[in-house]
C-alpha cells in the first residue's frame, strides 16, 4: 500500500511538471509587423551537450520542420532565391539532468467516534528523482543590423527516454509551438521574465 501511494504521488508531481515552461524575450522597439521573411543562420540547430546520443539529423530535420510550419502559420514565410530575409533563425536543442526532492506522508492520527484520537505514528520519506528536460530555444535575428529581436524557449520533460521516432516528433512539434506561442508580440507587450 505504501508503495501505491509513493507511486502515485511520484507521477502526479511529474504530471504536473508536463507542461511546457515557456520564456519570452524580444526588442520592445523592433516593428513586427515588418518582418515577413526569414532565412536559417547557419548552424541552423545547435546542441547542448553536444552529445551524439542527442544529436542526429532526424532531430534536425524535425526541428526544422517544425520551426518552418509555426513560422508560416504567423505569417514569415522563407525568403525566396538569394534573398537575406527579413529575420535569421537560429535554434538550439538543450537537454539537460535535473533532479526533485519528493517527500512522502505516511501514517498519522485519526479522529475516533468519541473525538478521542487514534492511529500510528507518522512517517516521513524524502528521496531523490532524476530526470531529463529538453529545451528547444529559437532566436530570430534582425538581417540588417545582425541582432537578436526574438527568443522564445519552452522545455518537455523526456518521459520515456529514448522515445519513439512518433513521441520524438510529437513532442518537438509540441515544444516549438510553445517556443512561438507568443510570436509576433502584440504591441505595447513587455517580455515575459
Amino acid at each position: 500500500m505504501l508503495c501505491r501511494l509513493a507511486l502515485l504521488s511520484l507521477v502526479m508531481l511529474l504530471g504536473a511538471c508536463q507542461s511546457n515552461n515557456t520564456t519570452v524575450d524580444f526588442d520592445s522597439s523592433r516593428d513586427f509587423a515588418a518582418y515577413r521573411s526569414w532565412v536559417w543562420q547557419e548552424p541552423a540547430l545547435q546542441y547542448r551537450p553536444d552529445d551524439p546520443r542527442i544529436k542526429s539529423d532526424l532531430t534536425e530535420q524535425r526541428i526544422r520542420q517544425a520551426v518552418t510550419g509555426q513560422l508560416d502559420q504567423r505569417g514569415l514565410h522563407p525568403a525566396q532565391g538569394n534573398s537575406q530575409g527579413d529575420l535569421k533563425v537560429q535554434s538550439y536543442l538543450i537537454v539537460e539532468q535535473r533532479q526533485q526532492q519528493i517527500t512522502t506522508h505516511y501514517g498519522g492520527a485519526w479522529n475516533g467516534y468519541w473525538n478521542g484520537y487514534w492511529g500510528g505514528p507518522m512517517y516521513n520519506e524524502t528521496r531523490s528523482v532524476d530526470y531529463k528536460v529538453a529545451t528547444i530555444q529559437i532566436d530570430m535575428f534582425d538581417s540588417k543590423d545582425g541582432k537578436l529581436v526574438w527568443r522564445g524557449s519552452a522545455e518537455q520533460i523526456m518521459n520515456n527516454y529514448p522515445p519513439s521516432p512518433e513521441e520524438r516528433s510529437s513532442a518537438i512539434y509540441n515544444t516549438v509551438s510553445s517556443a512561438l506561442s507568443n510570436y509576433p508580440p502584440a504591441r505595447g507587450t513587455t517580455p515575459s521574465p
